[in-house]
């Protein structure tokens, strides 16, 4: 039974030994409670009741604990027993309503939380963690890939995205990108700053992908491309004006090739394969009882497209064949310079890019975080602005599992993530706690881990 006074002493001394080292438990929270204090005020009147640091970290828990009804419960917990775990947990002053949460959060541009995200990856990228992420050439993967995360054909903001269709009816559209640090050797992947696909003041034409892209470049380049990045695309950005804005701002990359939107490329590539002058390579590989022959094709300086200014890229492709049939094929091209030596390792390079769909987006879809769901849609910024404080959790719970061993000891312990939130919930339902620490380690003595006074 959860006995706070009995149990006070032993969470205080385990407290203090918790460390504030970057990307600890303590370390994140404080970083999140520090920058969302500094929001700016949005609201020009005088009913300022609620604080705009009140509605982001209330929006946030809802996100953290994976728990639609968090508030609800919360607000319940504070008429019952004149305590919640909003206030205690996440330094909420005072509780508000959804519809005050959504007013509070609508003018509020979602580059506020741009800072936090800085010091979030300045915090990372110093880590082991890191290091253990770089791969060809010693460089970090950081793939670009859309996603749309809200449409209709009602219910539309200034930030929204149209689309006529060919019925004449025309409908919105929310879409991103999300970029995210990426290894063929990581299961997990560091959430970025997300960049919006929106009209864009002075333009007249629809914002686009690749727009969305370059604006990313200009407004977060400098934190990320002197650490060397090789930036992961489809088809999409393999195109020569988006693979000179990469080199232009001395970055690398791989990006998916196909052949129907490649012709020049794909003359010059089958004319050298025809004579002989493509580099060329077959693996075996065994899968249980299944037998797998891996053919890799490469050349090096091919016109990207026609005439004296065609930008030269080097070009590979890998056919899985099994029993005579193919399985497989896919083809990219890169800066990277292709040799016998390195052209299964471009591959598998290239091919994590679907970690930005995998790990990434999937995620964020359908394990908790829901960012389909509309939270609320507002007439300005709210769908953005809750979309980024969504992945802030997500990389919050990221970096918590690879760095905070108390909270690893814990997912380990229950086995899924599905059994960790379920646990949070119920907890938090009944119970007030008096911080994360004293929580956490109130799960961990639950479970039986043992702890050490200087765990993190």
């Amino acid at each position: 039974m959860y006995n706070p006074t009995a149990l006070q002493p032993h969470f205080e001394a385990l407290a203090l030994g918790h460390k504030t080292t970057p990307l600890s438990f303590a370390w994140l929270m404080g970083q999140l409670k520090m920058h969302l204090s500094l929001l700016p005020e949005t609201r020009s009147g005088t009913n300022t009741r609620y604080s705009v640091y009140d509605a982001a970290a209330s929006a946030f828990s809802v996100f953290f604990m994976q728990h639609p009804s968090f508030l609800a419960h919360q607000r319940a917990m504070q008429e019952q027993k004149g305590q919640n775990n909003v206030e205690s947990l996440f330094g909420v002053s005072q509780i508000p309503s959804d519809n005050q949460i959504r007013n509070i959060l609508d003018p509020l541009n979602p580059t506020a939380l741009e800072l936090l995200f800085t010091q979030i990856f300045n915090g990372f990228k110093n880590s082991a963690h890191m290091t253990s992420m770089r791969t060809i050439n010693n460089t970090l993967l950081l793939p670009f890939d859309g996603v749309q995360y809200f449409s209709s054909t009602e219910i539309h903001c200034s930030q929204c995205s149209t689309r006529e269709h060919k019925d004449g009816h025309v409908s919105y559209q929310h879409q991103a990108i999300l970029p995210c640090l990426v290894a063929p050797q990581c299961e997990t992947v560091i959430s970025l700053m997300p960049i919006f696909i929106t009209p864009q003041d002075g333009d007249e034409k629809q914002d686009c992908e690749i727009k969305a892209a370059k604006r990313w470049l200009e407004q977060y380049g400098e934190q990320v491309l002197p650490l060397d990045i090789t930036f992961l695309g489809d088809d999409l950005y393999a195109h020569q004006p988006f693979c000179e804005e990469i080199l232009s701002r001395n970055g690398h990359f791989i990006f998916t090739a196909k052949e129907e939107s490649h012709k020049i490329l794909y003359e010059w590539v089958n004319e050298l394969k025809n004579i002989g002058k493509a580099g060329s390579i077959t693996q075996e590989r065994r899968h249980g009882k299944k037998k797998y022959y891996d053919t890799y094709h490469f050349i090096n300086a091919v016109p990207l497209k026609d005439g004296d200014a065609g930008l030269l890229v080097n070009w590979c492709e890998r056919i899985t064949l099994h029993e005579d049939k193919i399985i497989s094929r896919h083809a990219f091209i890169t800066d990277h310079l292709i040799t016998e030596d390195n052209v299964a390792l471009v591959i598998e390079c290239g091919r994590a890019r679907w970690k930005i769909e995998n790990e990434n987006h999937n995620t964020l879809k359908n394990h908790g975080y829901h960012i389909m769901h509309n939270y609320g849609h507002g007439e300005q910024f709210l769908a953005q602005t809750l979309l980024t404080l969504n992945i802030l959790a997500f990389l919050t719970h990221t970096l918590l599992h690879l760095f905070d061993d108390v909270y690893l000891a814990i997912r380990k312990k229950l086995g899924t993530r599905q059994k960790f939130f379920e646990s949070i919930r119920v907890l938090t339902e009944f119970l007030c706690f008096k911080s994360w620490s004293h929580l956490i380690y109130f799960m961990a003595q639950q479970l039986k881990i043992v702890l050490s006074p200087n765990s993190s």
